[in-house]
């Protein structure tokens, strides 16, 4: 069994406050605030593009491995999530995530490509982890 650990810490209200987060293994940190999160403030992180990252990741390695499994190893995958947060009811929630991957793998067929992409959609654990949340799949064999 692997467990993985990061933190956050937020000072001061919800609007002019700001918030710190870091990830345990690489020492990674960032930043995060509203204006981040619900305004176009782009000098910061927020909650919800670090579930994209984290998506993309797991994403990208399951296809990865799906792919050297059925005999292709892929040259490259590059995949980028775009996280919808929007007004649900009193609050906010994030409403669907549109995963977008380049595959460059020799001696695929698109079909087989398009058939194994959209099957580690809903098999990598983090897409398992986000089951309440819409995730659609654009993928493309260059």
């Amino acid at each position: 069994m692997s467990k993985h650990y990061a933190n956050a810490n937020w000072e001061g209200n919800l609007v002019q406050g700001k918030g710190k987060y870091s990830l345990k293994t690489s020492g990674y940190e960032g930043t995060f605030k509203f204006t981040s999160r619900f305004e176009d403030d782009k000098t910061s992180s927020s909650p919800e593009e670090l579930v994209g990252a984290a998506l993309a990741s797991c994403f990208s390695m399951a296809l990865a491995h799906a792919l050297s499994q059925a005999g292709n190893i892929p040259d490259k995958i590059d995949t980028t999530a775009e996280v919808t947060l929007e007004k649900v009811g009193d609050g906010f929630g994030i409403t669907g995530i549109l995963l977008k991957t380049n595959g460059k793998v020799k001696g695929i067929a698109n079909d087989k490509f398009q058939e194994i992409a959209l099957a580690t959609k809903s098999g990598c654990p983090v897409s398992k982890a986000l089951t309440g949340t819409k995730i659609t799949l654009e993928a493309k064999l260059v």
